[in-house]
């Protein structure tokens, strides 16, 4: 048992003194830091969103407790499904009118943030 050797992380055995470049790290990039600006756009739309849920009617209301989460995630959610969910987001925002108009803007200003 003396000769055996448990190497936890990195190990580098060198033989020889030149022509060493480094250590070649096989991981996945480091994840971008999030956009404050965007993770403030997403409290304000899970804000709007929750007053909203108030004045709509249950069968609206229960569409937006469902998209919610994925519209407004901070998180790694897929796009195909943000996107849905901040659509029917809008689409019950846009059918209430004027109560609806600034979760509509915010909804707007989520997706000109995400699209660039």
């Amino acid at each position: 048992m003396s000769g055996d050797s448990y190497y936890y992380g990195d190990h580098v055995t060198m033989h020889g003194g030149t022509g060493n470049t480094g250590i070649v790290k096989n991981q996945g990039a480091a994840q971008p830091a999030p956009d404050p600006a965007l993770a403030a756009a997403l409290a304000e739309l899970r804000r709007l969103i929750a007053d909203l849920r108030t004045r709509v009617p249950e069968s609206s209301a229960v569409l937006l407790d469902e998209s919610a989460p994925a519209a407004t995630a901070e998180g790694a959610v897929p796009a195909q499904e943000r996107h849905r969910a901040l659509m029917a987001v809008a689409g019950i925002a846009s059918m209430v009118g004027t109560v609806g108009q600034p979760v509509a803007e915010a909804v707007r200003a989520v997706i000109g943030m995400i699209n660039g």
